[in-house]
């Protein structure tokens, strides 16, 4: 979507980026052509099924896509500035400090040979200088920030040595220690019990209000989603399929990708008792090639036109977009999600 009259400068803007894997004959494509835009203090969500691309497209961002894969995209601008030819070096001077990542399980991502202070103090020292008990004293107040139990305690420990939502903390801990401006949340609730997942995501909305960052929230929890999001984006086999604003997009979805998701979640605040129902059919491969629409084949409106032309993202409404032809009848409330066309 364009910019909004009067809208501050975007944080991060990015225009068709894409990812793929091997080349020329044997090239897979598994992020194609997207775009986002990102402000000051604003949460943007990005959701879809497991193998979307949803995490590959964060990990682009950092320029931290797995060995083998090709990333290049139109436009990578943060803060204004062109990042899209910095190389390894210059990255380094920006991951941690501009832009951090709280990835998606924190045993794997955290060290577990280092302790959870020496995690934090690494990216002090990179990034402001810190060292000695000025980089510990700061590592405390960062545990602190984050609501860990016993911070002074726990700046020794290693983390095989917390709980999964401490461990969390931690992660976040460090993510944050260098004040970054943009903070990619990549399924920050994975693992986690429900209690424990409404802890994390309100810690995070605290931290962002009190620091001013700007959020890009991965997930498919669509619930934590409506709860947090300013803007969500859809995705869907490498693609956004649609974008609107949470209020919008939640209740008047115009994809019928977007519908099934919705369907897929209870609503647990309804007297009446409805059978979840469920997507049909499964995502396409990494590589796979489906002509027209990539969610045809597990569409309830279908028709011939689907098969044979992809759709571009377009308007269908104030601040909304939408990748599909039939677009206005699905926001009419026409078709059935549980009879093909």
């Amino acid at each position: 979507m364009s910019p909004q009259p009067g809208s501050a400068q975007p944080l991060l803007e990015v225009r068709d980026l894409r990812v793929s894997f091997g080349a020329d004959d044997s090239e897979r494509v598994a992020v194609h052509g997207v775009s986002l835009t990102i402000r000051e203090g604003e949460t943007v969500a990005l959701v879809g099924e497991s193998g979307c691309g949803k995490s590959l497209t964060s990990l682009a961002l950092l320029k931290l896509t797995p060995a083998g894969s090709h990333a290049r995209a139109d436009v990578l601008r943060l803060g204004g500035d062109d990042i899209t030819g910095l190389d390894e070096g210059q990255m380094s001077n920006i991951r941690g400090k501009r832009i951090a990542m709280v990835f998606q399980n924190p045993m794997s991502a955290l060290n577990p040979v280092l302790t959870v202070g020496h995690q934090i103090t690494e990216v002090l020292r990179r990034h402001l200088g810190l060292r000695g008990k000025a980089a510990r004293a700061r590592a405390v107040e960062m545990l602190e920030l984050v609501e860990m139990p016993d911070p002074a305690g726990r700046v020794s420990q290693y983390p095989h040595q917390m709980s999964g939502g401490m461990r969390q903390r931690a992660m976040i801990a460090v993510a944050l220690s260098a004040g970054p401006d943009l903070l990619i949340a990549d399924e920050p609730t994975t693992a986690l019990d429900v209690t424990l997942q409404a802890q994390v995501m309100d810690l995070l909305q605290r931290l962002q209000k009190e620091l001013g960052m700007a959020v890009l929230l991965i997930s498919h929890d669509l619930g934590v989603v409506a709860e947090v999001a300013d803007e969500v984006n859809v995705m869907y086999a490498g693609r956004i399929v649609e974008r609107a604003d949470a209020r919008t997009l939640f209740r008047d979805p115009a994809h019928p990708y977007t519908r099934a998701l919705l369907q897929t979640v209870r609503d647990l605040e309804s007297p009446d008792t409805v059978d979840l129902a469920p997507i049909p059919g499964a995502p396409p491969q990494l590589g796979q090639v489906i002509p027209g629409c990539s969610f045809a084949p597990r569409c309830p409106l279908v028709f011939d036109r689907c098969h044979v032309e992809s759709p571009a993202l377009r308007t269908v409404g104030p601040n909304h977009e939408a990748a599909c032809h039939v677009a206005e009848e699905v926001m009419s409330g026409k078709g059935s999600t549980d009879d093909r066309v």
